[in-house]
């Protein structure tokens, strides 16, 4: 049986009504993404602002404005999403905080990544890139910041070349000693001041290279030299796993050392402003401490001076001479100042008749 006109008119007006709600509900889905969308990257129309923020897209990271221990100074950073307390593994604008509650970190016509004031003055800037039509900003869930052109889809710049006091898996550590570039991490000032500190963790360029943390020209700890998966001078760096490092170096002066963590967990490895370099791991409730160097006082370069022996007790840890050995200033010694470290006891006989055989065995 056929319906009748009034049915089929009904039929109709039914359906029609159902397109136009399943027309509107697609375009205010296709909207919704779009708006969503232009949010996912930064760009000369999509400026990020005070209160917004650049998220990674599995929503790892995200990259925004904060103020360390609530004071005026604003700086733009990274930071892992949802965990608190925040811990920033990437600031742009180190030395020089905004103020203007106006602030924007936006996209220049040149490519340029940009941090302007309120008064469109540059605060901070990635510097001239290669020539493009267009660019935009990303943020990746390795915690990298990269700025892309629109057309190619090249890199032309990205915060893993210009670390802070973090590294984090798939950034690297390096020297090119032809072109007199270093990529190491700089401490901050404070744990409320992200201005470059006192510390610096590097690689050396001699084969095997080692790892050294520098106190301005100082050396104040080291690693001992890289051996195949390992740092010879760091025995919790066990050789049963698979170690999450890398170390390349070549005869043209390139040398990079890189962390390559396998594992899902979040694992910084961060200098801090008193001078550790320390790995921790979330695990998603808190953090735990995986490994911290110097470990000790005994772990500080050259902290008994040459031919002293650091001892490490329950107390304190203590230096002491090698047999045959004395301190170089006694009274420094007894206040506990060892730096100096020690002397022969009796000079060696390199004078007169001691010379050729017997000045090898007396060391001459």
């Amino acid at each position: 049986m056929f319906p009748s006109c009034n049915n089929l008119k009904e039929i109709v007006l039914g359906d029609t009504r159902r397109h136009m709600v399943m027309t509107r509900f697609a375009y205010l889905f296709l909207f919704t993404m779009l708006l969503s969308l232009s949010y996912a990257a930064i760009t000369p129309t999509s400026p990020l602002s005070i209160g917004q923020t650049l998220t990674s897209p599995n929503e790892i990271y995200e990259l925004g404005f904060f103020s360390p221990n609530n004071s005026q100074n604003l700086y733009v950073g990274i930071w892992f999403k949802g965990i608190i307390p925040r811990v920033v593994v990437w600031v742009a604008n180190r030395e020089s905080p905004v103020t203007d509650s106006t602030a924007k970190l936006t996209i220049s016509s040149n490519g340029s990544l940009l941090l302007l004031d309120g008064r469109h003055g540059v605060v901070w800037s990635i510097g001239k890139t290669s020539d493009s039509s267009g660019s935009r900003a990303e943020l990746l869930d390795t915690g990298n910041l990269i700025v892309i052109d629109n057309l190619s889809g090249r890199t032309l710049w990205q915060s893993f070349d210009h670390l802070g006091d973090t590294m984090l898996p798939y950034s690297c550590l390096m020297y090119n000693l032809n072109a007199n570039e270093r990529r190491a991490l700089t401490s901050w000032t404070s744990y409320t001041d992200p201005s470059p500190g006192d510390f610096v963790l590097q690689i050396t360029p001699q084969v095997p290279s080692q790892m050294f943390i520098m106190r301005g020209l100082m050396p104040y700890w080291r690693s001992g030299p890289w051996a195949k998966i390992k740092f010879s001078g760091v025995p919790v760096m066990d050789e049963t796993y698979a170690s999450p490092f890398s170390l390349e170096q070549d005869a043209d002066g390139l040398g990079k050392f890189c962390y390559l963590d396998r594992n899902v967990t979040v694992t910084p490895i961060m200098l801090t402003s008193e001078g550790s370099v320390k790995i921790s791991q979330h695990d998603g409730t808190e953090w735990g401490l995986l490994f911290e160097a110097p470990a000790n006082p005994c772990d500080h370069y050259g902290v008994c001076g040459p031919f002293g022996l650091c001892v490490t007790s329950a107390s304190s840890p203590k230096c002491k001479c090698f047999k045959g050995f004395v301190p170089k200033h006694v009274e420094k010694w007894k206040r506990g100042n060892w730096s100096d470290g020690c002397v022969r006891h009796t000079d060696l006989l390199c004078q007169g008749n001691s010379t050729g055989k017997d000045a090898n065995v007396y060391g001459c």
